[in-house]
């Protein structure tokens, strides 16, 4: 996004200079229309870098979408101690319709779409060596942001009937500036879904195997896994989830806290936030680590949490005391943040096979289950169950995004203890659906605001 916003100021800039030179022909400089600035495939290339970073914005994937999945999921494994009003509306379930974060994380995700829209308006002039890269990488991104908007603004995909629920607008097309065809409406989560199944399918056949940091044909295998597996699709759940792993261009990493905290990605990344000391965000570090550790220290994690372990499993063992219980998962300020690791497909093709039974694909759930144990130094397994399936992904994938998505996809109900009383919330609990933005249903009348608010 900061490249895209360089982009347009110097085509704006050049604008004012020559406004200047004929007083007499006065032309407004203050929106630039995306199609003249971007008019080569280096203009292209470089705002589609630009998407990469929106996508990675605090208020996206750079933390604080995991950390609200987490928060609202939390049935007493987690503290909230922060003073910030917004995520504390959402640990507690009580969400405003003007909640800053929840208008943020809207804003910033079209943005991001916006700017994936605007390079595949664009791929006319990319080199053509390049062109099939960039369409993939720009449908990868413009997917996943619908597929975190839909999980997030909308009732999950098994709850009720998909093709009448409302999910969020689907936009496609770039968005140079309001008009009459910018008050969209909501479509469904059915249509939602097909959308985001259409750009990532789009997206695997047209990416490379290997691409550096940015997303590879296996980074769009690994989210399609995520999307089956929200609708309780786990044939093509678990086959997306084999063909990562069978590439064999990921391992696992030697030891669990070595899959964190780095500079760089790890043997288990497939897809990952870019750090570095001049450019980073990391909202997990600023809100999961203590203040020694350069974090505000807000979520603690409390002993219901760190006693479901097994003795001998090293991610219990993950965490350290400041004062409080801290998860080690986002200990590094400066460090890149997993988005997608190797450890999750075992998760997903277990479950798969798990379900589908019969002849299982690559590997049974026991082998895949007791893989990622043995890599945690955790008892393993002489046989395996759904619950223990379910378990195994909140040991190896807690405060990483997941919670609450499980929770709804398997039906679930939080049951959380306050003082004297026992709260619960049923996995369709309009509590824990994100209010459309008030801001936005103010500026558009054809958005249907959500049950309960």
């Amino acid at each position: 996004m900061k490249i895209y916003n360089k982009l347009i100021f110097s085509v704006a800039f050049s604008l004012i200079l020559t406004s200047c030179a004929d007083k007499l022909d006065v032309k407004p400089v203050d929106n630039v229309d995306a199609f003249t600035a971007v008019q080569t495939s280096t203009d292209v290339e470089a705002l589609l870098t630009g998407a990469y970073d929106s996508m990675t914005d605090a208020d996206v994937l750079g933390g604080n979408i995991q950390r609200d999945a987490e928060l609202i999921a939390d049935n007493g494994d987690i503290e909230w101690g922060g003073t910030f009003v917004a995520p504390g509306e959402i640990f507690t379930k009580s969400i405003l319709k003007d909640n800053n974060q929840v208008q943020a994380t809207w804003l910033d995700s079209y943005r991001t779409i916006n700017i994936a829209n605007t390079v595949l308006a664009n791929l006319g002039v990319v080199d053509a060596a390049k062109k099939a890269r960039v369409e993939g990488e720009a449908k990868f991104i413009r997917g996943l942001m619908h597929f975190e908007l839909v999980r997030v603004y909308a009732k999950t995909y098994l709850d009720g009937t998909p093709s009448a629920n409302l999910g969020i607008p689907i936009i496609t097309s770039a968005t140079p500036k309001i008009t009459e065809a910018s008050f969209v409406k909501r479509n469904t989560v059915e249509e939602v879904y097909q959308a985001v199944i259409s750009d990532l399918t789009s997206a695997e056949s047209l990416l490379p195997a290997k691409n550096g940091i940015f997303a590879s044909k296996y980074a769009a295998a690994g989210i399609l896994s995520r999307v089956y597996l929200m609708q309780g699709k786990f044939d093509p759940a678990r086959q997306a989830a084999h063909r990562v792993i069978s590439s064999g261009n990921y391992t696992l990493s030697e030891s669990f806290d070595a899959a964190f905290n780095n500079l760089g990605n790890s043997t288990e990344d497939i897809f990952a936030t870019q750090a570095n000391a001049q450019d980073f965000v990391n909202e997990l570090n600023t809100f999961f680590a203590a203040s020694a550790y350069q974090g505000r220290g807000d979520i603690i994690i409390n002993d219901q949490h760190l006693n479901s372990y097994d003795v001998s499993d090293e991610r219990g063992n993950f965490f350290y005391e400041a004062g409080d219980i801290f998860t080690a998962k986002w200990a590094r300020r400066i460090g890149n943040i997993p988005l997608i690791r190797l450890a999750e497909m075992y998760l997903t093709r277990a479950e798969g096979n798990f379900r589908m039974g019969g002849t299982p694909l690559g590997a049974s759930p026991l082998t895949d289950i007791n893989f990622l144990r043995n890599r945690a130094v955790a008892k393993v397994y002489t046989s395996m169950t759904l619950p223990i399936i379910l378990k195994e992904r909140r040991f190896e994938l807690a405060f990483e995004g997941h919670r609450i998505h499980d929770i709804k996809r398997n039906k679930q109900t939080i049951t959380k203890v306050d003082g004297n009383k026992t709260l619960t919330w049923a996995f369709n609990s309009p509590k824990l659906i994100f209010p459309i933005p008030k801001r936005e249903t103010d500026a558009n009348i054809n958005l249907v605001q959500n049950e309960g608010y």
